[in-house]
């Protein structure tokens, strides 16, 4: 990592103003008065902010980019370093870009559209490289802007006022925030918890009776083992269990992305004001019932440091306390984040300090602890709270498990997505007389698929001037799978560069020609389609049904993020030199071909691939590094193909040291 970003901060001024920094961090400017009166109002200083922000400088358009706390970047830079990738070859645009500058940061190189991304990274650093991208962009930035109001005439906003009172004019708005508060505030339609399965057609919405993050031991849930009479043990509801795919509404919970360390100068897990012993009786009982753990997960991200997770049936998520937060008022929402925060700072001190639980435990878990260089006004603690799901928008096109599972296709994509159908628990019940957790739901998609623009724009008649990609339309288990910080990034560039273009003919942004808009999206780097495509381009994918031929034994995987179509196959790092694929392109024409390959790169891969590449004038010997370069497309060289199938790419495995892959190879015409 480059010097200037060990120690850059987020230091956006605390009133408002663009930022502007030395390679020290500190502000090279005094801030300037951010303008009242914009082209573009932003609400909301998550990641989604900050990239729509930046693509509305980037266009020519005067912004502000409004904060209603203090902190900036929301989950990206609070605490969540191992992003949701899904298919990481399916970010593109600036949430591309913003990966690209993580990994330029590390190894301290020059960022360029074919730069690695990294998808892992320490709160600080995202912080820095979301300064950079602000500063460079010249966004004015206000923080601590709760909204307090809107004036609108007819179906136009035209001014956002703050709870200090100062109005902003804009002739376009998008809210980025978590919550939807500025769509709420605007008078569009939203809704809040989960549909029923019959609302959509679905078959993962509603309550659902599934296994995933579980108790796996039979645990009392009684204040006196064995006798309802005593009452429930925290946090257990009285509620009866609905059957499955019932409508309610319940949210899934919410925790803290915490960023931990085993570092020297760690702070110590902290006994939280308000700690009561018993709200963890059901842990312990869990434990004494032969739980062992984990009890969070330690992804690491850099640095010595985790992005550490809910794991398991009883852990960091604060399962049913959440409830009133997506309409909660500022005031009430505070009161649930510090509920969250006594909860789980107690879960950790409670883990590693209290004599009940078993030595090997307190042991294990009191060897990590917070450091003393992340968060470092909140003592080592991350500021966001993960409101994994608030209210989501009704509009005149609803995301559902269909588009997901792609059974659906919009014909007006503004982006992708590719992660999990994922639900954390919503409520812990009792179920024959056993504590027993409810709604967690964890299903793959079987590709990247695309994002309607109608699902991030209100109907019309509701406001014509607003774009929502946050808290866009979605059923509950959709919006599981659409919401994860890129794809938020990726919506809110597209939300940005509409607005500009309905600024640009003065009209609605539901008005906006989408042929225009794809074509501007394209052109600033999103991709829209998947598998993604270049203008006369011909793509083999391991899978496809002709042009490929196989020797050996290669096994199917999606482990890594970045491979192209619904997989990739790899080598299991065996039968070397036995197991080989040939990829055999079927060329329109003859002429000269850039030849590009494709793989998902990981320290165990092979350093010294062999790819052969065959035409009718002879072959020629390339070798790859697949442990670097992953889930982009990398260049050959270019080489002279007859019409037909006569040319093909062979992937070796003749003296390899680590796994080969073999996923897709691309022919460009030149």
């Amino acid at each position: 990592m480059g010097p200037e970003l060990t120690r850059r901060r987020l230091l956006i001024a605390a009133g408002a103003g663009t930022a502007a920094f030395a390679l020290d961090g500190t502000l090279r400017t005094a801030a300037a008065a951010a303008p009242t009166d914009t082209d573009l109002v932003v609400y909301g200083g998550t990641s989604a902010g900050i990239a729509a922000a930046v693509q509305a400088r980037r266009m020519g358009a005067t912004v502000v980019l409004l904060e209603p706390g203090r902190h900036l970047g929301g989950l990206t830079t609070g605490g969540l370093g191992a992003t949701d990738t899904g298919n990481g070859g399916a970010i593109g645009g600036i949430a591309g870009e913003f990966y690209r500058r993580i990994h330029a940061a590390y190894n301290g190189t020059p960022v360029t559209p074919d730069s690695p991304a990294r998808y892992v990274f320490e709160p600080h650093v995202a912080a820095a490289v979301f300064a950079e991208l602000l500063d460079e962009a010249g966004v004015p930035v206000v923080r601590e802007a709760r909204l307090a109001s809107v004036e609108k005439r007819g179906n136009r906003l035209l001014r956002l006022i703050t709870a200090g009172g100062t109005a902003y004019r804009g002739r376009m708005f998008i809210d980025a925030t978590y919550e939807g508060d500025l769509m709420a505030k605007a008078g569009v339609a939203f809704t809040t918890g989960r549909e029923g399965n019959a609302k959509y057609d679905e078959t993962l919405n509603g309550v659902q009776h599934r296994t995933g993050h579980q108790f796996v031991h039979r645990v009392d849930p009684y204040v006196t083992p064995g006798s309802p009479s005593s009452g429930l043990l925290p946090g257990v509801s009285s509620a009866a269990l609905a059957p499955n795919g019932t409508a309610d509404d319940k949210i899934q919970a919410y925790n803290y992305r915490m960023c931990l360390t085993k570092a020297a100068d760690r702070i110590r897990f902290p006994k939280p004001s308000g700690y009561e012993p018993m709200r963890y009786e059901l842990l312990l009982r869990y434990i004494q019932a032969g739980w062992t753990g984990p009890f969070f997960t330690t992804t690491q991200m850099g640095g010595g440091k985790t992005d550490s997770n809910n794991n398991g049936a009883f852990s960091t998520d604060h399962i049913g306390f959440n409830y009133g937060y997506p309409l909660g008022s500022y005031a009430q929402r505070e009161s649930i984040a510090v509920e969250h925060r006594t909860y789980q700072q107690g879960f950790m001190w409670f883990l590693a300090n209290d004599p009940r639980v078993p030595e090997s435990i307190r042991t294990s878990v009191g060897a990590w602890g917070l450091p003393a260089d992340e968060f470092t006004g909140y003592g080592g603690w991350p500021p966001q709270l993960y409101v994994r799901e608030a209210r989501r928008m009704v509009s005149s096109y609803v995301m559902t498990e269909h588009e997901c599972r792609g059974r659906v296709k919009v014909p007006d994509p503004v982006g992708l997505a590719s992660y999990t159908m994922d639900s954390h628990n919503c409520q812990r019940l009792v179920v024959d007389g056993a504590a027993r957790n409810e709604g967690d739901v964890q299903v793959g998609v079987p590709a990247p698929y695309g994002i309607s623009y109608r699902s991030i724009v209100p109907v019309e008649s509701q406001c014509a001037n607003l774009l929502v990609p946050v808290a866009l339309a979605a059923s509950h288990i959709a919006y599981g799978s659409i919401r994860m910080e890129p794809v938020f990034m990726i919506l809110a560039q597209s939300a940005a560069t509409a607005a500009r273009m309905a600024i640009d003919t003065n009209a609605p942004v539901q008005r906006v020609p989408y042929a225009n808009l794809g074509t501007r999206l394209r052109a600033d780097g999103q991709l829209l389609d998947w598998p993604p495509t270049v203008p006369g381009q011909v793509v083999v994918d391991n899978a496809s049904p002709s042009g490929v031929t196989t020797d050996g034994v290669w096994t199917s995987s999606t482990s890594i993020p970045g491979y192209y179509g619904t997989d990739y196959l790899h080598d299991g790092n065996g039968n070397k030199g036995i197991t080989r694929l040939r990829f055999r392109p079927d060329l329109p024409d003859a002429g000269t071909w850039t030849v590009a390959l494709r793989w998902t790169a990981d320290p165990n891969r092979a350093s010294n691939v062999p790819v052969d590449v065959e035409t009718s004038a002879g072959t020629t010997t390339k070798t790859v590094d697949q442990r670097t370069q992953g889930g982009q497309w990398v260049l050959l060289g270019s080489w002279d193909f007859t019409a037909g199938t006569g040319g093909s790419v062979l992937i070796r495995t003749d003296g390899t040291d680590g796994y080969v892959v073999a996923d897709a190879v691309r022919f460009t015409p030149t």
